[in-house]
């Protein structure tokens, strides 16, 4: 058997809707030389050794489309590229990051192939590629190969890139409404929403969280002062200076006390229920090492709680547990903890469990053994219940259970501190009895709160709260398309720059403040940013964040969506205007214009269903991407007899054409005529300063956008007679 080489050409990732799908996806050219003639069930031992190794892939149904599917295509003999596509794909579901998309394609050349597979982030997409690809040399040539170790590795990468579970909460609930979002570093800073309409997120922060008010809530006596005097129960306490002060304040207030940190954080640092004065000392040192002022505070009685407040709305409550063993009279508490406790499948080291491990050797755990007489070596006779930790995992959702004036309760204290999201602690025996009943009170409000006990509670129902918080930034009844701008798209090669510039220039003589990226330059209204081809990905994402701009014009290139992909992933209309751009697209694999209408068609197929896709109905192969909009279709060509344009018309559609030198804008048998063709497209009647179709195309589009003819007319005439350059120059 030969020594086979996969050959990885090159990889691009294709940030926005591509020739593949709507999402992103890396795609990668492949060269399986002489593997082009052994595929899979000619490779001695090659699907043993890969379904060892991954026995999930019994999971993917591939082409034949059910359970198995891609194990039958294996045996029956599959070739390499499509083998590496699933092993990727396989790698990722394993490291936590689930995708079912991918593709495998061959090219003009004999044994090269285009793979493509669903990738929310460029490097966890690259690191898996490159496991997959070992994975795949390993298992032909019957090599050794840590599968284990591989998944790790790409976990480490997923840790590292994606999205944490609270935000990726709030980003999950924006696509489900239809509101885009562009992520603006690498940590958790996302925009959600275009242009003017958008808001921004930092996990569950806000642009309208005050930095005031985070500033209050980060300083807990502050935070309770001003809550006892708007009436919001809260523990008397004082900031103590050292141990010995932290003694005399427990004296002053009445123990029990809780000793805790001013800026206390998921419970770190705090001591609970102290009774004695080497306690308190104690719980001074460890809440003293958190770096912060220390409190002391009285003990109210009762469970933890954790009330989650959005918009002036309570919508999830968690409940705390404590954390206990059980002895056996032969193992040790720290045995005991080990086995009794971090074997639960809900505790673990990352934020994406719902329990933490409980670590032994903490200063709240040493405390709370030492109040029972205990130490970490201490064995509990059998049947002894332990307690280690009391302030355990806010993990047990009580949402139902909440009293209204409870709930209440906790909006008066977001709102007392300014918060728009807020955590709220609180401590009660009983959460659906009233606080002054039962002689509760609120111990904390947080700001930036986490999330997840509410999406992934340890018991009880996981709480739509990312929901919640798009709801807040986007209140449903405010607009029909959420978080959008007006997004044209232009795509084509003959005179789409100009067209381009027509709308934009229509759009801002209506009122609006418009961003152009075009083949000239990036414009912001009338201000030229930067001159030179901006027909490209970058700029035109640089427009949909631009909080200034209420709509946006993109050309949109072959090229362009082939290398990046389109910058938005939906649009208000899209235009496309030919199939004529096959230069220089060799390198992708294009040649003739048929290729081209695949390209094109991500423009018609990202129009919404309230939008227009905008067609030149003089090319048949264009007409025809009319099944695949969303929204309505507009037809345009220079001839009005078109069957086309007829068949359109008769279907009650909108068309735009020329006769007898008019442009003329029909619905249906309703007509009317905007303007002489020769006043719009200037020169003479016989050679036109301007290209018919690309009037026509003009015009079209910013009838779809609802500008009215009369500005159409006047806004051509007007740019046209300008030098040869966007308004900017004017």
């Amino acid at each position: 058997m030969p020594e086979f080489d996969l050959k990885l050409l090159r990889s691009t990732y294709l940030r926005g809707p591509n020739v593949w799908t709507y999402r992103p996806v890396l795609e990668t050219w492949l060269d399986l030389g002489e593997l082009e003639d052994w595929p899979s069930h000619r490779l001695p031992g090659f699907n043993d050794r890969l379904l060892a190794w991954l026995p999930s892939l019994e999971e993917h149904h591939c082409g034949v489309g059910e359970r198995g599917g891609f194990i039958q295509r294996l045996r029956e003999g599959t070739w390499a590229g499509h083998v590496l596509e699933h092993i990727v794909i396989e790698l990722l579901n394993l490291a936590g990051m689930p995708t079912g998309f991918g593709q495998t394609r061959s090219t003009s050349r004999t044994g090269v192939y285009r793979m493509v597979f669903r990738a929310r982030d460029e490097r966890v997409a690259r690191a898996a590629l490159a496991e997959g690809h070992a994975l795949i040399g390993a298992a032909i040539h019957d090599r050794p190969f840590d599968v284990p170790a591989a998944v790790k590795r790409i976990r480490e990468q997923v840790d590292r890139c994606y999205l944490g579970p609270s935000t990726a909460s709030i980003v999950a609930a924006a696509a489900d409404r239809g509101i885009p979002h562009i992520r603006l570093n690498d940590g958790n800073l996302v925009q959600l929403g275009y242009g003017a309409r958008q808001r921004r997120i930092w996990t569950a922060e806000t642009e309208q969280t005050s930095a005031i008010a985070e500033g209050i809530a980060s300083d807990k006596d502050l935070t309770k002062q001003l809550l006892r005097a708007c009436g919001v129960p809260v523990p008397e306490g004082r900031v103590a200076s050292d141990a010995a002060d932290a003694w005399e304040a427990a004296e002053d207030i009445g123990v029990p006390v809780v000793v805790k940190p001013s800026d206390a954080n998921h419970g770190r640092g705090v001591s609970i229920e102290l009774t004695t004065r080497e306690q308190v000392e104690a719980a001074f040192a460890v809440a003293d090492a958190e770096g912060s002022d220390v409190i002391v505070e009285r003990f109210v009685p009762g469970q933890e709680h954790r009330l989650l407040v959005v918009g002036n709305r309570m919508v999830a409550a968690s409940r705390g547990d404590t954390a206990c063993v059980t002895g056996d009279g032969r193992s040790t508490i720290a045995e005991l903890v080990a086995s009794q406790l971090n074997t639960d499948p809900r505790r673990g080291e990352d934020e994406i469990y719902p329990l933490d491990i409980v670590r032994i050797d903490e200063p709240a755990v040493v405390l709370e053994l030492q109040r029972q007489g205990c130490t970490p070596e201490t064995v509990p006779a059998e049947g002894r219940v332990v307690r280690v930790l009391r302030n355990g995992n806010l993990a047990i959702d009580v949402t139902d259970e909440v009293h209204p004036s409870v709930a209440e309760m906790a909006t008066l204290a977001a709102r007392v501190v300014g918060l728009d999201i807020a955590g709220i602690d609180l401590l009660a025996q009983d959460i659906s009895r009233p606080l002054e009943e039962q002689g509760g009170a609120i111990v904390e409000v947080n700001a930036g709160p986490g999330l997840l006990m509410h999406l992934k509670p340890a018991e009880g129902s996981p709480r739509p709260v990312g929901r919640a918080i798009v709801d807040h930034l986007f209140p449903e009844a405010d607009e029909e398309q959420p978080g959008r701008i007006p997004v044209v798209g232009v795509a084509g090669s003959q005179g789409t720059a100009l067209i381009a510039r027509w709308i934009a220039w229509l759009l801002h003589l209506s009122g609006r403040h418009v961003g152009l990226a075009c083949s000239e330059g990036l414009f912001f209204d009338r201000r030229a940013v930067e001159r030179g081809d901006r027909a490209r990905f970058e700029p035109a994402h640089r427009l949909l964040m631009n909080r200034a701009m209420d709509a946006a014009v993109i050309e949109n290139g072959a090229a362009t969506i082939l290398r990046d992909g389109l910058a938005y992933d939906r649009c208000a209309v899209g235009i496309v205007t030919d199939l004529a751009g096959t230069a220089g697209l060799a390198d992708f694999d294009i040649t003739d214009s048929d290729q081209l209408v695949r390209v094109l068609r991500t423009q018609i197929d990202v129009v919404l269903p309230s939008g227009v896709g905008v067609l030149h109905a003089a090319d048949a192969r264009i007409a025809a991407l009319a099944e695949l909009c969303d929204g309505e279709v507009l037809l345009y060509a220079a001839d009005a007899q078109l069957p086309a344009l007829t068949a359109h018309r008769e279907a009650g559609g909108r068309v735009v054409c020329a006769r007898h030198g008019d442009v003329v804008l029909a619905r249906g048998a309703s007509e009317q005529v905007l303007a002489p063709l020769s006043r719009l497209a200037g020169g003479t009647g016989t050679a036109p300063a301007v290209p018919t179709e690309a009037v026509l195309a003009a015009v079209a589009g910013a009838w779809a956008l609802d500008i009215a003819p009369d500005l159409i007319s006047a806004g051509i005439e007007t740019l046209r007679n300008t030098a040869p350059a966007h308004p900017a120059s004017v």
